[in-house]
């Protein structure tokens, strides 16, 4: 992260954990920020759930973008088309390639930065980390700096002046994420990563075992409860 601390940023919040340890983080450092969520017909509404709840947290302003329509569009992806089965595994595993969304955080970042403009902030924010590398290449530090050129490039001399995509998690790890998030007295217990919508994470999909392992890894309590932990 550099050391712009945006006066107002606009967060693009999924309702998990990353995002909300990134706009948590934003706020401890005495930027006022906005959460953007995104409707775009995924397997559950949970996470949107999550992101209201942690914007009233932060007593932050919370919008859901509706992009249903461009959802039904965007085929091929166990996330939109529930004819496609969750994976379970680990985010290295080459079957995780069936949650990819195309073009899903392009999307996203252009519309916040229309958000942006219209409401004067001086700074964007998503969550994209290193373990997401590997399977999404919209959270790959290339794909990073050639949208935040062409965000600039193509709003020039409507952002403000020292105007900032940022994605302060980038080239850490989710454990990295955890530890943070932690120390920042992030509410862990009201995120949601499961990519289905069950009462609980089902601990076992790509997103839910990321999860378990970083908070291992971190040494943190993890408070999730798990389907797979629950005893019949």
């Amino acid at each position: 992260m550099t050391g712009h601390i945006p006066r107002h940023a606009v967060v693009i919040a999924s309702g998990g954990l990353d995002s909300t340890a990134a706009a948590y983080l934003l706020a401890s450092q005495g930027s006022r920020v906005s959460l953007l969520s995104f409707d775009y017909g995924q397997r559950h509404r949970k996470e949107l759930h999550s992101a209201a709840k942690i914007a009233d947290l932060l007593g932050a302003a919370h919008e859901v973008v509706d992009l249903r329509s461009v959802g039904r569009l965007l085929g091929g992806s166990a996330l939109t088309d529930t004819s496609i089965a969750v994976p379970d595994g680990h985010y290295t595993d080459a079957t995780m390639r069936d949650t990819v969304v195309p073009n899903r955080n392009a999307i996203m970042l252009e519309i916040a930065a229309g958000v942006a403009i219209s409401s004067k902030a001086d700074a964007v924010a998503f969550g994209a980390h290193a373990g997401d590398h590997s399977i999404y290449p919209d959270c790959r530090p290339d794909f990073f700096e050639k949208i935040a050129e062409t965000i600039k490039a193509g709003n020039k001399g409507f952002l403000a002046d020292d105007f900032e995509l940022m994605a302060p998690f980038l080239h850490v790890t989710k454990a990295d994420i955890v530890e943070t998030a932690a120390g920042l007295g992030v509410p862990f217990e009201l995120t949601w990563s499961c990519y289905n919508g069950d009462d609980l994470h089902c601990g076992t999909c790509g997103t839910c075992t990321e999860r378990r392992e970083a908070f291992t890894l971190a040494g943190v309590p993890d408070p999730t409860v798990y389907a797979t932990e629950v005893v019949r």
